[in-house]
C-alpha cells in the first residue's frame, strides 16, 4: 500500500502539481511582473483564491479516483476534506509564498515553492489517506 500512494502522489506531482506550477509562475510573472510588496500580496492573494481551491480539488478527486472510489464518494470527501485543507493552506502558504513571490527569481519560483511543498505534502498526504467520506442518501419517500 505505501509503494501505490508513493507512486500516486510521484505521478500527480510529475503530471499535475509540477507542470501546473510551472504555468502558474509565468502566468504570474505576467500578469504581475514587479516583485515589491504590493505585487507580492497581489500574487498571495490570487494563489489563495484561485490556485489552491482548484488545484487541492484537483489532487483529492484524482488521488480518491485511483484509490477507487466512486462520484460520490470522491464528491463526500471534496465536501468534508476541501475547506479544512484551504484553512490549513491560508495558515502555511502565505509566508511560503511571500518568500517565493518577493526574494526568488521567476525561473526559480517552482523549484523554491516545490520545497515548500514538502511539508504540504505530508500533510495533504496525510488527508487524502483518511477513510472514505460517508455517502448520503437521498430519500425516496
Amino acid at each position: 500500500m505505501p509503494l501505490l500512494r508513493t507512486l500516486r502522489m510521484a505521478g500527480f506531482g510529475m503530471l499535475v502539481s509540477g507542470p501546473s506550477l510551472h504555468l502558474w509562475f509565468n502566468f504570474l510573472s505576467k500578469i504581475l511582473p514587479k516583485q515589491d510588496v504590493p505585487t507580492t500580496f497581489k500574487k498571495m492573494f490570487l494563489g489563495q483564491a484561485l490556485y489552491a481551491p482548484i488545484m487541492n480539488a484537483v489532487f483529492y478527486s484524482v488521488n480518491s479516483a485511483l484509490q477507487g472510489e466512486t462520484g460520490a464518494e470522491i464528491i463526500a470527501r471534496l465536501k468534508r476534506d476541501l475547506i479544512p485543507t484551504l484553512k490549513s493552506g491560508l495558515v502555511y502558504w502565505p509566508m511560503c509564498d511571500f518568500i517565493t513571490f518577493r526574494f526568488i527569481p521567476v525561473h526559480l519560483q517552482p523549484l523554491v515553492s516545490n520545497s515548500f511543498s514538502f511539508l504540504w505534502t505530508i500533510y495533504i498526504t496525510y488527508m487524502a489517506s483518511l477513510q472514505k467520506a460517508g455517502v448520503e442518501r437521498i430519500s425516496t419517500d
